[in-house]
């Protein structure tokens, strides 16, 4: 008979691993060393992971790197906006 997992621990353990796997320094043998501190089979683990992993959810390497991206668009818009009013402000002063 298989072993029921709550959702919780399920939850709680593919975080790890895709938290893991987003570090390249501790991305190999996630699975495995998770499976050893939760006490799972690594193939349950495994599949949880790749069901996870193909439901499309973002993995939180993929939000860091969204987020950062947006900061740095903000900053990238914020000048090109000074650098328009200076440009805005010049045309004027020249055309006179």
């Amino acid at each position: 008979m298989p072993i029921k997992y709550t959702d919780e621990l399920k939850t709680r353990a593919v975080d790890l691993v895709i938290h893991a796997q987003a570090d390249p320094s501790t991305a190999n043998g996630a699975i495995r060393r998770v499976t050893k501190e939760l006490g799972l089979s690594s193939e349950t683990l495994r599949t949880w992971v790749r069901n996870y992993k193909n439901s499309g959810a973002t993995t939180p390497a993929q939000s860091i790197d969204l987020e950062a991206e947006n900061k740095r668009l903000r900053a990238e818009l914020a000048e090109t906006k000074r650098a328009n009013e200076i440009l805005k402000k010049a045309a004027t002063f020249f055309a006179a």
